[in-house]
C-alpha cells in the first residue's frame, strides 16, 4: 500500500508563510513540505538525476474535511510540477503556474461533477486522454475533485489507469476521507495519501486580513465561525446575505415553538437553499448557453441555417439537462451547509450543558446556546443532533429536501 503523509495536530509546529503557488494553500505546512519534495523528485527524474525513493509517485489522495482545503492544495501541486522555473518548483510567476492555479493549463484536466456523480462515460474519455504525452508542459496532470462521487462504473475505470499509469501522467483525487465509502480500497492502495488538518482559527483570520482585505474584526469574526472552513469564511466575511442565511439557521432551534413554526421554517430553509443555488450558477448558466449558441451559428442565415438551428437546438438542451444536474448538486451543497451549522449549534449546547471548556462552533449564538442549554436535557440535545445528521444522510440518499427538512423540523419541535 502507499505511504500516507498526515499533517500534525492543529498548533503542533510554529507555521511558516507559504510562498510562490504555496501561498494560496492556508494552514498546511507538512503537506506543503512534502509536496515541494515530491515535485523536486519528479524534476529531477525527468533530467535523469536519481530521486529518493517513494518521493514522487503517479497517484495521489488529498484527503480531510470539509474546508481544509485539498482541492486548491492539488491545483498547487498540479502547478510545482509544471513549473518551469529553474531555481524552485512552484515559483507562482511563471505562466505554467499561473494557467494550472486558474484551470488554463493544456495539460491540466480538472474534473469537478456538475451533478451528482461522475459518471463511467465521463471517466472513460478522462483516462483515454490521460494515456497521451504533455503537450506543453512536464506532466499532464488529471486532477478529480470530489472523487467520492464516482459511480462504480467510473471507479473501475479509473483503476485500470491508476494501476497502469502512463509514463508522464499524474493523476491527484480529492477527497473528505479515505474510508472505503468514499474511495474504494483498491484506488486507494494505488495512491500517496496526504491528509490535511482543520485550518487553525488564526491562519484564516490572517488570510482574510492581509490577503483578502478584510477589515481584522470582521476577518476574525468569519473565522471564528466557519467551522475551519476556509471558503465558508470568505464568503461570510464579505457576503451580507450569507451572514443573513446564516443568522436564519441557527435563529431555527429556539424558533421552533409551534406547528406552523415548523413547516414555514422548514419552507424558508430549502427556499434559502434554493436562492443560494440560483445566485451561483445565474451568471454562468447564461454565458455558457450564449456561448454555445455562438459557437452553433445562432443568429446566421443562408444555406444550412435549419439545420444548424436543428442541432443548436438539441446541444442546448442537452447543456440545460447538465446545468439542471448542477443546480440540484448546489441546492443539496448548500442545505448540507445549513444543517452543518445547525449540528454545530446543538454540539455548543451539548458542550455548554457539560461544562465542556471547549471553543464553540458559533459563540456569537453562545447566549442562545447557554439558553437552550438550561431549557432542555443533554439527551434531548443530543436527540436533536441526531436528527440533523439523519436528515444529512436522508438527502445524501437523494430523498426531497422539502420533504427531509420537514421531518427534522418536525422532530426538532418534539
Amino acid at each position: 500500500m502507499a505511504s500516507e503523509t498526515t499533517a500534525p495536530a492543529a498548533g503542533a509546529v510554529a507555521e511558516r508563510e507559504p510562498e510562490g503557488i504555496w501561498a494560496e494553500v492556508v494552514g498546511q505546512p507538512e503537506a506543503v513540505r512534502t509536496l515541494r519534495e515530491a515535485a523536486r523528485a519528479a524534476r529531477d527524474r525527468l533530467a535523469g538525476r536519481d530521486t529518493a525513493t517513494g518521493a514522487m509517485t503517479h497517484a495521489w489522495l488529498f484527503t480531510g474535511p470539509p474546508g481544509s482545503g485539498h482541492p486548491v492544495m492539488a491545483r498547487a501541486f498540479a502547478g510545482a510540477l509544471q513549473c518551469t522555473d529553474p531555481e524552485t518548483v512552484g515559483c507562482g510567476e511563471c505562466v505554467a503556474c499561473e494557467t494550472a492555479l486558474a484551470g488554463t493549463h493544456a495539460d491540466v484536466t480538472t474534473v469537478v461533477p456538475e451533478g451528482l456523480s461522475i459518471s463511467v462515460a465521463e471517466m472513460r474519455s478522462l483516462v483515454q486522454a490521460a494515456a497521451r504525452r504533455p503537450n506543453t508542459g512536464l506532466w499532464r496532470v488529471v486532477l478529480i475533485e470530489d472523487a467520492d462521487r464516482l459511480t462504480e462504473g467510473a471507479a473501475n475505470a479509473l483503476l485500470k489507469a491508476v494501476e497502469e499509469p502512463p509514463a508522464r501522467t499524474v493523476f491527484l483525487l480529492c477527497s473528505p476521507s479515505d474510508h472505503p465509502a468514499d474511495v474504494p480500497v483498491t484506488i486507494r492502495s494505488r495512491c500517496r495519501g496526504v491528509q490535511l488538518r482543520t485550518p487553525l482559527t488564526e491562519a484564516i483570520a490572517e488570510v482574510l486580513h492581509h490577503r483578502e482585505g478584510v477589515e481584522r474584526s470582521m476577518a476574525d469574526w468569519a473565522a471564528s465561525v466557519c467551522g475551519g472552513h476556509v471558503d465558508r469564511a470568505r464568503r461570510l466575511a464579505t457576503d451580507q446575505q450569507a451572514r443573513e442565511r446564516r443568522e436564519a439557521v441557527l435563529r431555527i432551534p429556539l424558533g421552533l415553538r409551534g406547528l406552523s413554526e415548523v413547516f414555514s421554517e422548514a419552507s424558508g430553509l430549502v427556499r434559502a437553499a434554493e436562492a443560494e443555488a440560483g445566485e451561483a450558477n445565474q451568471s454562468r448558466d447564461e454565458a455558457e448557453k450564449e456561448e454555445l449558441r455562438t459557437a452553433m451559428g445562432a443568429g446566421g442565415t443562408g444555406k444550412g441555417t435549419s439545420s444548424a438551428t436543428r442541432g443548436a437546438n438539441a446541444a442546448l438542451k442537452e447543456l440545460e439537462k447538465k446545468q439542471k444536474a448542477r443546480a440540484t448538486r448546489s441546492q443539496r451543497d448548500a442545505l448540507d451547509l445549513a444543517l452543518v451549522d445547525l449540528a454545530g449549534f446543538y454540539r455548543d449546547v451539548l458542550a455548554l450543558g457539560f461544562g465542556a471548556e471547549v471553543p464553540l462552533n458559533h459563540p456569537d449564538f453562545a447566549s442562545q446556546a447557554r439558553r437552550a442549554a438550561a431549557e432542555w436535557t443533554s439527551e434531548t440535545a443530543l436527540r436533536r443532533l441526531e436528527a440533523v445528521l439523519r436528515c444529512r444522510t436522508a438527502l445524501d440518499r437523494n430523498v426531497k429536501p422539502i420533504i427531509a427538512v420537514e421531518a427534522l423540523a418536525a422532530e426538532l419541535h418534539r
